[in-house]
């Protein structure tokens, strides 16, 4: 076989099949040409599926946006309502159900790469199931969102209004639960552009309808809460009428079962582990914004750092896309039984990513004061925005990595192993460190970036350390395991069959 393959010219219709670049992998070593090809097949392949993940990423994260936006035409107490329950309980809760939805990221991209179709409807099913029933659990915390809010320092008639928020987002939280399982359902079988053009035509829906109840009818702060809930169901409503009825998914969706009610206990203890992981590093972020309203003079501190984070997140959002990216490529292969189209993969979606944030870290050096009154016109705060603009842009080139690696390591399943490296990276290193600094020295917004950043740099070092000591045909082995604990065997879907 070797020496046909070897004979073969040209070497390889790269854009044919991962097996036949399975095959070229395993060459000692690997001609130089057969590399490039091979590397311009691979980025084709992530940046089929990148391009509608980063579009979905950032376009759901606008809808919040937009009605932040029109909730800051009502008044600066309605605005900051608005913003805390954004910070201290959205973002909470966003921690939880995307964290859980990375859980159907591994399970059905391994399955689909082994072929495993209805296993993966099972899968989703059981997805939904859970985080429904947890989301119902997390909003009671939304509906009684005030006596929070008061407890993390806020004054009371700013937690009055961030609680009638936060009452009116219950069914979007209900919406977000849903449609984070059925997005990641997708996107594991390649099936991300019908979601981006879904996602588009809903923001553009939610903008036309926000402006009618704020502008027109007056409806006020629930108003606007329950505007955005609205839109977030027609998005779910939208998803599930693709989910069902495209024929991309006659194999993987055959309908609902009461199989999915069986060996839920063993796909949940996967999807808590993926909650812990994704959790504490969204929690992290949104940690650091709270303690800045700790410190002394802190509108400035909180003014300066939030437009930071804010761009800090626009960037944080595209390399989310192409974590799902990475992710999905990592788990088709390893269910396929590819463990060098594997590795190879993690390989150019790092190297696609450093280079990505490299440009977007001279960017924001070389844009550092019109960027920073984009959101302003005090000067104060422009000058204290520029003095954190180095910092933001160290962390934007720890997001070409970090972000990737976690993408990675969903793909893989390794959840648990990340959660006690970010309980140690961030918890038990960057957040003491950043109080310190900020609290203890007179940096203080940038002392507490600092230890966001040094949190982040640990975790990252660790990550990289894991990935490179990773033994990816263990993996392909690990995949099989873990499909034949939480895929379906009722005598009719067969359990993973063994990958020679």
């Amino acid at each position: 076989m070797a020496e046909t393959s070897s004979a073969r010219s040209p070497l390889l219709d790269v854009d044919e099949s991962s097996g036949a670049s399975e095959e070229l992998l395993r060459r000692d070593p690997v001609p130089r040409s057969v590399l490039s090809r091979l590397a311009a097949w691979e980025a084709g392949n992530l940046w089929r599926i990148s391009w509608a993940s980063i579009l979905i990423t950032l376009l759901s994260f606008t809808l919040s946006l937009v009605t932040q936006m029109f909730v800051g035409h009502l008044g600066e107490l309605e605005l900051a309502g608005a913003s805390i329950t954004n910070i201290g309980i959205q973002g909470l809760a966003y921690g939880i159900m995307i964290g859980m939805a990375s859980a159907v990221q591994t399970v059905c991209g391994q399955a689909y790469g082994a072929r495993k179709f209805r296993a993966m409807g099972i899968v989703c099913q059981r997805a939904l199931v859970l985080q429904f029933a947890t989301a119902i659990v997390i909003a009671f915390l939304y509906w009684y969102a005030g006596p929070f809010l008061r407890l993390i320092g806020q004054a009371a008639d700013v937690a009055a209004a961030g609680q009638l928020y936060a009452r009116g987002l219950v069914p979007q939280l209900l919406a977000f639960a849903l449609f984070c399982p059925m997005q990641r359902f997708l996107q594991a079988q390649n099936i991300v552009n019908p979601v981006a053009y879904i996602t588009m035509a809903v923001l553009i829906f939610h903008i036309l309808i926000s402006w009618l109840t704020e502008f027109v009818l007056g409806f006020g702060l629930l108003g606007a809460a329950l505007t955005l809930s609205f839109s977030w169901w027609v998005l779910v409503a939208l998803t599930w009428g693709l989910m069902v009825w495209t024929p991309a998914c006659k194999e993987t969706w055959t309908g609902l079962s009461v199989l999915a009610f069986r060996g839920l206990w063993g796909y949940a203890k996967l999807a808590f582990a993926s909650a812990v992981m994704l959790a504490l590093e969204i929690w992290y972020v949104q940690g650091f914004v709270l303690l800045t309203g700790f410190l002394p003079d802190p509108e400035i501190a909180l003014d300066s750092l939030s437009i930071c984070i804010n761009y800090w997140n626009w960037d944080f959002q595209i390399m989310l896309g192409l974590s799902y990216a990475a992710s999905i490529r990592v788990g088709n292969e390893l269910g396929a039984g590819h463990p060098n189209v594997a590795r190879f993969s993690v390989f150019v979606v790092i190297t696609a990513s450093v280079a990505f944030s490299i440009l977007a870290t001279i960017l924001v050096l070389v844009l550092r004061y019109p960027l920073s009154t984009l959101y302003t016109s005090s000067t104060t705060v422009i000058e204290a925005v520029i003095k954190l603009t180095p910092l933001l842009s160290i962390s934007i080139f720890l997001n070409g990595i970090q972000p990737i690696l976690s993408g990675v390591a969903v793909g893989s399943g390794w959840q648990v192993v990340v959660a006690y490296v970010n309980v140690g990276a961030y918890y038990l290193i960057g957040l003491p460190i950043g109080c310190v600094l900020g609290y203890k020295t007179s940096l203080g917004a940038a002392g507490i970036w600092w230890g966001l950043i040094i949190g982040v740099s640990v975790q990252t070092v660790a990550l990289i350390i894991i990935t490179a000591r990773t033994n990816w045909d263990n993996e392909v082995m690990k995949a099989i395991q873990r499909l034949r604990q939480t895929a379906v065997d009722d005598g009719t879907v067969p359990i993973v069959d063994d990958i020679e």
